[in-house]
């Protein structure tokens, strides 16, 4: 059997593991109600004591053969087999689906099932790919090489299979409905990405998210220039357009191709020298607030350079120079190494615990 076969196989396990459950527990409760019938009928009727009838019961339904506690009539005989007849009927019915569950195993995948639901609640500050089709899965392959914690989801099975095989974690569910948003743990997400087949199914997402968790940032594919407006609109932070994007780097490659592999070289893969990272200045735990470059001297005390600095209005300084202030709340572009960028992430942050995650070497 391969892969792709395997996993088809345990998925429909699991979809049998709830209806087994299930059925489990009304047998059990089944059994449950024989005995108390039994129970009560011995003590009304018969005037038995109450232990006495609760033992009477039980070596009935387990029909091992014992005298009876005191002598019965053709009533309470009778009533005596139509209880054997019921408790082999419900222990046969409790045995059969154990057996089932047992040999097809549906407590194995209610165990991964339950690993699952534990990895959900355990993830924190993760980022979420909603869809794993072909931008889905370079966006996870990306996060992978950076180390960056995520989780896939796809209403599909196959791309799901896929994640699977790949070793991330994953989820099948509708990304569009809030359940399954709140079952990947978007409340504790620090990023979604709608990376869905359809413009409509990506607005949902972002609409769904920023319901649940106004907090994140979420990041959504479009397919033309009027999505991009409708998601804005819906509050997605950037909106990704595959045409229009590849269209401008295609043409970038063109006309500046040593510029374009550079910036391809610091911005994505495992395998980099250089990094850009940003970082917030935090009024709490920076230092530095106030302070131009030149006084701050973060160049010559972490060697990461300043590209340009983002101000809360909006307001981009691209090539701030030495006199430019740290202001709070302002987003700085840095790059360098990823040594450089840990020790420009400690100058700006030095007491801070939820500094941001550091550059991965390759």
């Amino acid at each position: 059997m391969n892969t792709s076969s395997t996993l088809k196989s345990q998925f429909a396990i699991e979809q049998q593991y709830q209806r087994i459950r299930k059925e489990l527990v009304g047998g059990a409760l089944s059994l449950g109600a024989v005995f108390f019938l039994g129970t009560t009928w011995y003590h009304v009727i018969e005037g038995w004591r109450w232990i006495d009838a609760a033992y009477m019961t039980v070596i009935t339904l387990a029909t091992v053969g014992f005298l009876e506690v005191h002598e019965l009539g053709d009533r309470g005989r009778l009533f005596t087999i139509t209880l054997i007849l019921l408790g082999v009927v419900s222990i046969g019915y409790i045995v059969n689906r154990f057996t089932e569950a047992l040999i097809q195993g549906y407590f194995q995948a209610g165990i991964r099932q339950q690993q699952q639901q534990r990895l959900m609640e355990s993830l924190s500050e993760h980022y979420i790919i909603c869809g794993f089709g072909r931008m889905g899965r370079q966006t996870a392959l990306e996060f992978k090489s950076e180390g960056v914690p995520f989780v896939v989801s796809d209403s599909d099975l196959e791309p799901i299979q896929f994640a699977q095989q790949l070793g991330y974690p994953c989820l099948q569910g509708d990304a569009t409905l809030d359940g399954t948003l709140l079952r990947l743990g978007v409340e504790r997400a620090t990023c979604i990405i709608a990376a869905l087949p359809s413009d409509a199914e990506n607005l949902y997402t972002v609409l769904s998210a920023k319901t649940l968790n106004p907090a994140i940032r979420a990041i959504s594919r479009a397919s033309n220039e009027e999505a991009v407006q409708k998601l804005q609109r819906a509050g997605a932070d950037a909106v990704i357009s595959p045409y229009i994007t590849g269209g401008k780097r295609m043409a970038a490659a063109a006309l500046r191709p040593q510029v374009m592999d550079f910036v391809d070289g610091i911005l994505s893969g495992s395998d980099r020298t250089f990094y850009m990272e940003e970082f917030e200045i935090d009024t709490h735990n920076c230092p530095h607030i106030g302070e131009s470059l030149r006084e701050a001297r973060l160049r010559s005390r972490s060697g990461a350079l300043v590209l340009a600095i983002r101000r809360t209005n909006g307001q981009l300084i691209s090539g701030p120079t030495a006199d430019s202030h740290l202001l709070s709340g302002d987003h700085l572009i840095c790059m360098g190494t990823a040594e450089q960028l840990q020790r420009l992430n400690q100058i700006l942050c030095p007491m801070r615990t939820d500094a941001p995650r550091p550059p991965r070497q390759g």
